[in-house]
């Protein structure tokens, strides 16, 4: 019944030098070699791994486009290993997106454009990017359909929602998250806890959630990168440190956390889709 029922899936919590991405670069590919000596079926790094988070004015010197040598020097290091990544894409003349691509075999096998920028606290997304309008799945193995939601998309219930009526057995959340980001009552670690339990259990969905480390001049993040089961249960996490986590993750888990709370199969999408249309 179940096709390739286990998948070895890792993060690279890393901490990225802010606006340095041949330093980054250089990064990532010790990484996805130690993903490799573990033999990792799909290795997931945070939100604009490549250049660091608030890159404010930067932005524009750190773009790339998705036919840049970076990219396919990723691709080809990634091997037959799922990775996904996140930098500054250039996708019009003076147009960028916060993106997150996933490569394989010397290609890129799939796209995200972060779609809810975050614009709230200190955060100014929508000052310097642009909005992603797609939200496609795709494989990273076979039998692993999989999407990729990024950050502050995680956010928005909706967009959650519509991603897991594609019954996906991943959710890759790569994320740049610190604690001093918002007020003092709001706990971004303690928040993002919440989140992944939530979206994991009431979903039946093994999640990879990816944040940065480190200090980058601007920002101090508070690393703890988690890998949750089907079940909504924690099975790996990090610290506040640069490491690699990595867990096996399963499709028997899924059937079975989704026989027990049957969310997709009891969507009712056509009924969510007629009281929507009263907000339209």
């Amino acid at each position: 019944m179940y096709n390739n029922p286990q998948l070895h899936v890792g993060i690279a919590q890393i901490a990225p030098e802010l606006g340095k991405i041949d330093v980054n670069l250089h990064k990532h590919l010790q990484w996805i070699e130690e993903g490799h000596s573990r033999n990792l079926d799909v290795l997931v790094f945070p939100e604009l791994s490549l250049t660091g988070y608030r890159l404010r004015t930067l932005v524009q010197d750190v773009a790339i486009s998705l036919h840049d040598p970076i990219i396919d020097e990723l691709a080809a290091a990634a091997g037959n290993m799922a990775v996904s990544f996140g930098f500054v894409e250039a996708v019009n003349l003076g147009e960028f997106a916060n993106t997150v691509v996933t490569v394989k075999n010397g290609q890129i096998i799939h796209l995200h454009r972060k779609i809810n920028l975050a614009n709230y606290g200190e955060n100014e997304e929508a000052k310097w990017f642009c909005n992603g309008s797609e939200l496609d799945p795709f494989a990273v193995a076979q039998g692993w359909q999989s999407h990729v939601l990024i950050s502050a998309d995680l956010w928005n219930p909706a967009l959650s929602h519509v991603a897991m009526l594609d019954k996906p057995s991943l959710l890759i959340a790569p994320i740049c998250s610190t604690d001093d980001i918002n007020t003092i009552a709001y706990s971004n670690s303690n928040c993002w806890k919440t989140n992944v339990e939530f979206l994991s259990m009431t979903y039946g969905v093994n999640m990879l959630l990816a944040n940065t480390c480190g200090n980058d001049g601007n920002n101090q993040f508070w690393g703890g990168s988690r890998i949750m089961n089907a079940f909504g249960q924690c099975v790996a996490e990090a610290g506040y440190d640069e490491v690699m986590i990595s867990a096996i993750v399963s499709t028997v888990d899924i059937a079975a956390a989704r026989f027990q709370l049957p969310t997709l199969r009891d969507a009712n999408s056509s009924l969510i889709a007629k009281l929507l249309q009263k907000h339209l």
